[in-house]
C-alpha cells in the first residue's frame, strides 16, 4: 500500500529566515540603529536571533556554525553560507518612505526604490555583512 503525497499536510508559513555574518557585533550594532530591532536571545560569537510576532529572525557566524561541535547538547545539524542573503521586511507604503530618510540619515546608502508592474513599493539596501535587505508592500506578493 502506497502513501499518498497529496495528502500531506503543507507549512503554514515560514517560521524562521536565516542571514549569515561573521562580525555579529558590528551586525547588531547595525539592526539596533538601523531597524530599531533588539535582539531576543544572544550566543556571543555564534548567533543574534530577532523575533517579528511569531516569526524569527535567525543571524548565525558561519564561521562557527557550518561546523559540527561535540559540546552541541541540542545535536542541531552544521549549516552555513558563503556569500550574501536576502530578507524583506513588510511595511506600508507611507513608512517605506519614512524608512528611506531613517536609512539616509544614518548614511546607509539605498541602492534601489522602485514600484513592482504589479504594484507595491520595494526599498533595497545592505547590512554591513553584505546581505541585501528589502523593506516592501506586503501587496507585492498580493498579501494584504
Amino acid at each position: 500500500m502506497g502513501v499518498d503525497l497529496n495528502s500531506r499536510p503543507q507549512p503554514l508559513r515560514i517560521l524562521e529566515t536565516v542571514l549569515y555574518a561573521p562580525d555579529l557585533a558590528r551586525i547588531e550594532d547595525f539592526y539596533r540603529r538601523a531597524l530599531g530591532l533588539e535582539p531576543f536571545a544572544t550566543d556571543p560569537g555564534r548567533h543574534i536571533f530577532y523575533r517579528f510576532g511569531d516569526q524569527m529572525l535567525l543571524i548565525f557566524n558561519p564561521d562557527v556554525t557550518q561546523f559540527s561541535a561535540a559540546e552541541n547538547s541540542m545535536r542541531v545539524p552544521p549549516h552555513g553560507a558563503e556569500g550574501e542573503g536576502h530578507i524583506c521586511f513588510g511595511a506600508s507604503g507611507e513608512d517605506i518612505a519614512l524608512w528611506r530618510t531613517k536609512l539616509e540619515s544614518l548614511g546607509v546608502t539605498i541602492e534601489a526604490d522602485f514600484e513592482w508592474p504589479r504594484g507595491g513599493r520595494s526599498i533595497y539596501f545592505r547590512d554591513p555583512a553584505g546581505n541585501c535587505l528589502e523593506i516592501a508592500e506586503p501587496r507585492i506578493w498580493g498579501v494584504a
